[in-house]
């Protein structure tokens, strides 16, 4: 099984952002950055997909949306984390 693809909806000025991609980058895993405040329309397409969620990051574990940094680092302390960057 191929590990999910991982998208986490980014602005220039984050510090959530950067610990999110941080712990992922400490789990080896790979991510696709989408900044909302460089192309507006994907702005709309974050807010579509997470129900009107404006905060970043928002993070996508493929079709899973975990939500911000907070649902993420709960996610590893839980240890549920490195079975969803597996595609378990």
């Amino acid at each position: 099984m191929s590990a999910p693809e991982v998208v986490i909806y980014t602005t220039a000025i984050c510090p959530y952002c950067e610990r999110a991609k941080r712990l992922l980058a400490q789990k080896g895993a790979a991510w696709r950055e989408v900044r909302v405040d460089r192309e507006p329309a994907q702005l709309e397409a974050m807010l579509a997909k997470t129900a009107g969620r404006r905060s970043v990051p928002q993070i996508f574990i493929g079709a899973r949306h975990v939500g911000g940094f907070d649902e993420l680092a709960e996610l590893n302390l839980e240890g549920r984390l490195d079975a969803l960057l597996a595609g378990a």
